[in-house]
């Protein structure tokens, strides 16, 4: 990190978020830096005084760049801020908490070239359809990836990849938190399974514990994170119009509608689709066997209207297998084709859009 802060006061409290961050701070103090030293640097901290030198060196516009005061932002500060292309003005140590987030982000697009996660979210034409099963398919199928159960009376998605034993937050731990989260700090607290990190409800506790309301921010907070690490993220939605669901529809690249080929799913497929549609355009269908009428992938996804994704032939021994152990992926198995069919659709997810 680069810092072109002269007051003692302010390069101090520098020094102490820096640490807490756990980032090495370069101090310029009142020399300029060079372009090179500008753009390479993972964030840059001025002071008001510091980026009223800089505006007028048109040096390169890049993310990370935060103005720094010892009082409230004046008028003055923030058109210091403008002019070097800062993206926030904050004071300390009353926005210390701020700066801490910003630096951490900052870590996080050095480490993973700043890259961001891909967000897939999947939901059941109807109850049973098998949305959870793709779901964790998915995550084990991307390598290292996040696995979010929004789900809070489904049972709880841990059972199914066998993370119901293991330590680690559940929701009920994180909905009493707030502010923004990091990803590493996030992936060392959750339980973890065959490379993938799950975030659920408790799937046992005693009779009168309470199903824990899930709060939308949190739900962004913890997709942000991921995103922000270059995590995969997967989430396993109800089939429920509440506000947790809606976040993660509008946060998601890709939204998976999973229908049994049968006509009531067709119907009800059909009927949550244009609901899908309305919140994300990257909307597409996974058609899942058995058809007991006959029904085909392709006459499943003109029924319900959504360009097929994939589709997946009946495994007759995967619920048995389910009941015993964890989901375990063979790389032939119906399951784990359908999944790299759905991932290969990313890169082209723009081609959904209507």
């Amino acid at each position: 990190m680069l810092s072109l802060v002269t007051q003692a006061v302010l390069r101090d409290e520098v020094d102490r978020v820096a640490a807490a961050v756990g980032v090495r701070v370069v101090h310029l103090g009142a020399a300029m830096p060079s372009r090179r030293a500008w753009s390479a640097a993972s964030a840059v901290v001025l002071d008001q005084e510091a980026a009223t030198r800089c505006g007028p060196d048109r040096l390169p516009r890049r993310s990370h760049v935060v103005v720094l005061t010892s009082v409230s932002p004046t008028a003055v500060a923030w058109q210091a801020g403008v002019a070097v292309g800062a993206q926030r003005v904050l004071a300390l140590p009353a926005d210390a908490n701020e700066l801490v987030a910003e630096l951490a982000e900052a870590c996080e697009s050095v480490r993973d070239g700043g890259r961001r996660g891909d967000v897939i979210a999947v939901i059941g034409a109807r109850g049973g359809a098998g949305a959870s099963l793709l779901a964790a398919a998915l995550a084990q199928s991307a390598g290292d990836a996040l696995l979010v159960d929004l789900d809070a009376w489904g049972g709880g998605i841990d059972l199914l990849v066998g993370t119901e034993r293991a330590t680690g937050l559940r929701w009920s731990d994180l909905t009493q938190r707030s502010g923004r989260l990091t990803w590493p700090a996030l992936r060392d607290a959750l339980p973890r399974q065959r490379g993938v990190s799950v975030l659920s409800g408790a799937s046992s506790g005693p009779p009168e514990a309470e199903v824990p309301d899930i709060d939308s921010g949190t739900v962004e907070a913890v997709v942000d994170a991921a995103r922000r690490g270059g995590i995969t993220v997967i989430c396993d939605l109800p089939r429920a119009w509440i506000d947790p669901v809606e976040a993660a529809l509008g946060t998601a690249d890709l939204a998976v509608l999973v229908s049994p080929c049968d006509v009531r799913s067709c119907a009800a497929g059909a009927t949550i689709a244009p609901r899908l549609r309305a919140l994300n355009p990257n909307v597409g269908l996974v058609a899942r066997g058995p058809a007991p009428g006959g029904l085909r992938a392709a006459e499943v996804a003109e029924i319900v209207g959504l360009p097929l994704l994939s589709s997946l032939r009946a495994d007759p021994r995967l619920a048995q297998r389910l009941e015993y152990a964890g989901l375990r992926l063979h790389r032939r198995a119906p399951l784990a084709l359908a999944a790299g069919r759905v991932l290969a659709v990313l890169p082209e997810r723009k081609a959904l859009v209507s």
